[in-house]
């Protein structure tokens, strides 16, 4: 993080430039407040304008504050006012390397020695690591998750093991430092709940992880759970309603403005703040209709198997290591509750954000999902050897290496790459699980929505070019194809470079035909639909084609390619490929020539 080089990776984008200016309005003016000084500090710091910023005020515009809860960004403070660009990194890796010592002295207690290998794979054998290297709050939140559980679950004594001078028995300490411990596991739990409220659900839990050896210091500790807790959320919720007019950042009048929108005190005064609210709209989450739950069946059923083994997002090649503390289940000390706190989260999540679950375009595998794995790793509370606990750690490993070794090979790189696909995903990961058909904001490809046709490129040889569709010769593409009604053919359209052959996988190639301009077309015949479910513009069901394509021994170039609906019959098919041949070719006479 200290070394770390923006080189070859874009300008802070989205809420990176949010969190980045408030930490820095912390840091260097010890305010919330959005002012112009902010801007030109942000400029002169990180060499250009924000991608992105979004805002927040009370009073219509008078004071503007940053439209994010602040907690991160008073944690990164220090560390930005010492190094503008890397501070909060640096921050981000100290704040999550203090987690994993404090998770492993309190699974120390629980299963051995074996506990400093599990925390190392838990951190590293997951996608969580790679957030170091993002001006965002969720390893931030991982970690005060983390601490809580270690803080939680480090009390009491172990079973049967020496416990270090750290963690003396509950019953032994004064009621002063058991009420401090729990008021601290309270406060360090409600930071993951400031800013999203299903994660509060993770006090349940907490509250069962309270020894009961004696009546009195489990009064005290519950009282300083709730203590903790309500101090913290009144504290941030405090501040920000001061600050921005909301209990949350998320609330009130907030607005994103981007270089198209132009940014208040720079492009235009902060008294136009009603004009461009009533221009662009308000985007508030917890104004009415901003967020309507989803309980179709068909979205929740394909919600369900992208959330485990998405392509992108899954849960189980990118966070496969919690199967790594199940493996060591033992169900007291509400250690039970966990895995049920963590489903009844993630089944609000996907309710409130069906077609966007995992956190957005930025995000590395299922950014939602980051806070709720620490708590996850203290169901581990059965005793496992040293060599066995290392040889199972080392295993499981060795089973997320296929999903995380582009994200090994580069940790520091953006998440998205050159070609607009996620960097992390193998090709494993696009060979064997599927893609996440109900997910608005996956980058890869572009949209296609011509023709009554709705079309993702799920590959980097096909692609879109403003109003120009392609393929790449000799190359096979990858299409998803979505249609409101069932489409029984598609027709390609190719320009002259192309040859008088199509391959197709997913599909039957029937009639070809030779155009004026010495392009060719073909008619393809399409099978059952993969998936048929709601999207994110539409609550109707749309039934969505896959298809694979190839123009085999063309040239290596781009070739113009135009996709719509066919026929409803196509006829003299030839399996799944067709060439101009014998059989398989109408020539259409266009001209004399």
């Amino acid at each position: 993080a200290i070394t770390f080089d923006r080189t070859g990776r874009p300008s802070l984008v989205g809420d990176e430039a949010t969190y980045a200016m408030q930490a820095a309005s912390l840091g260097f003016d010890l305010d919330l407040t959005y002012e112009r000084g902010d801007y030109d500090r942000f400029v002169r710091h990180w060499g250009g304008p924000p991608d992105g910023l979004i805002l927040q005020s009370r009073d219509h515009g008078a004071h503007l504050a940053y439209g994010k809860p602040f907690l991160y960004a008073l944690a990164v403070a220090p560390f930005v006012r010492v190094a503008p660009v890397r501070g909060a990194l640096v921050g981000n890796v100290l704040y999550f390397a203090a987690a994993l010592v404090l998770a492993g002295l309190a699974l120390r207690k629980r299963i051995g020695e074996a506990a400093w290998v599990w925390v190392a794979v838990f951190g590293f054998g997951s996608v969580v690591f790679g957030y170091a290297f993002w001006v965002h709050a969720d390893l931030f939140l991982l970690s005060c998750v983390a601490a809580a559980f270690g803080l939680a679950f480090g009390s009491g004594h172990g079973e049967g093991l020496p416990a270090p001078d750290v963690w003396v028995g509950e019953t032994s300490r004064s009621a002063r430092r058991t009420l401090a411990r729990w008021v601290g596991v309270g406060a360090l739990a409600a930071v993951a709940g400031a800013y999203r409220p299903f994660y509060l659900i993770l006090f349940v839990p907490l509250a069962f992880a309270i020894p009961r050896e004696s009546r009195r210091d489990f009064r005290l500790g519950l009282l300083g759970l709730a203590f903790g807790g309500v101090l913290l959320l009144g504290v941030s919720g405090g501040g920000q309603w001061l600050a921005g007019g909301s209990f949350t950042g998320y609330g009130g009048e907030r607005q994103g403005f981007y270089p198209k929108t132009g940014f208040p005190l720079v492009d235009f005064p902060a008294t136009d703040w009603t004009k461009s609210i009533e221009k662009w709209g308000n985007t508030s989450w917890t104004q009415e209709g901003a967020i309507e739950a989803s309980w179709d069946p068909r979205l929740w059923k394909w919600n369900a198997l992208y959330f485990f083994v998405g392509r992108n997002v899954g849960v189980l090649p990118y966070f496969l290591p919690l199967l790594l503390a199940f493996g060591a289940y033992r169900g007291e000390r509400g250690r039970w509750l966990i895995p049920w706190a963590v489903l009844i989260a993630v089944i609000f999540l996907v309710a409130v954000r069906p077609c966007n679950f995992y956190g957005g375009g930025g995000a590395i595998a299922d950014r939602y999902f980051v806070p709720l794995y620490p708590a996850l790793w203290f169901v581990a509370g059965r005793r496992v050897s040293a060599r066995g606990g290392a040889f199972a750690a080392v295993a499981v490993a060795a089973c997320a290496a296929p999903f995380l070794l582009p994200l090994w090979s580069a940790p520091r790189a953006f998440p998205i790459a050159e070609d607009g696909r996620y960097r992390f995903t193998s090709d494993v990961a696009r060979t064997w699980l599927p893609y996440e058909t109900t997910q608005s904001h996956i980058p890869g490809g572009q949209d296609m929505s011509r023709d009554g046709l709705w079309v993702k490129f799920l590959d980097r040889f096909a692609g879109q070019r403003k109003d120009r569709s392609w393929l790449m010769g000799d190359e096979v593409a990858h299409l998803l194809i979505g249609s409101p009604k069932p489409l029984h053919s598609i027709r390609l359209d190719f320009d002259r470079r192309a040859p008088s052959h199509l391959e197709v996988k997913g599909g039957r190639v029937g009639a070809a035909t030779f155009r004026a301009d010495g392009g060719i077309g073909f008619d393809v015949a399409l099978g059952e639909p993969r998936a048929i479910h709601p999207m994110w513009w539409s609550r109707d069901g749309w039934l969505l084609y896959e298809v694979a394509l190839r123009l085999p021994d063309a040239k290596p170039v781009e070739i113009a390619m135009r996709l719509r609906p066919g026929p409803e019959v196509v006829e003299e098919g030839i399996g799944e490929t067709g060439s101009a041949g014998k059989g398989s070719i109408e020539i259409k006479k266009h001209s004399p020539k």
